[in-house]
């Protein structure tokens, strides 16, 4: 099932996701029900905060759906090591039309339970580094748009109020 992915400023997007401790089917429809709304919004990452639900919970494919070795449940993540700095364009799907460069470290490793509650640690540099900083932030309640200089978040908020008032956000 398709979710309906929030936009900033529902105050979820800003809310620390609570640990996830029951690894059950209706988790795991959860997990489905996400991986679907990502690839219909064509989006790489989803957080559980992104359709409404304040878990620790996010999928990531680079793929897009294209290969199914390249999907990648999260649940309780955290990073545990960074390494190195990067400075690349970003996107997020509750923030559309807005995309800017922010910094991320370059190589980071995270440790984090699958659906079936197993624990498990994985490298990931460049894009894929990214992506697990992102959707992390995204479970501690951090958005990227707080990433971004102070100039470049003052100029997307102004054009999100715009969108707003034109009943196009």
């Amino acid at each position: 099932m398709i979710l309906k992915i929030v936009k900033y400023p529902d105050p979820v997007l800003q809310q620390p996701g609570e640990p996830v401790t029951e690894f059950n089917d209706e988790l795991r429809q959860f997990v489905a029900d996400m991986f679907e709304t990502m690839y219909a919004s064509q989006g790489i990452g989803l957080a559980a905060q992104q359709v409404g639900v304040a878990k620790r919970v996010t999928v990531i494919d680079l793929s897009q759906g294209k290969d199914p070795e390249q999907k990648l449940t999260l649940i309780n993540p955290e990073v545990i090591f960074r390494e190195g700095r990067q400075y690349e364009e970003e996107g997020c799907l509750s923030f559309p039309e807005i995309r800017e460069k922010v910094v991320r470290a370059f190589k980071v490793r995270v440790r984090a339970q699958d659906a079936n509650g197993n624990w498990f640690e994985m490298d990931g540099e460049e894009l894929l580094s990214r992506a697990f900083q992102h959707e992390i932030d995204h479970l501690d309640g951090i958005l990227f748009i707080f990433r971004m200089s102070a100039l470049k978040r003052n100029l997307n908020l102004r054009k999100i109020r715009k969108m707003q008032s034109e009943g196009a956000w």
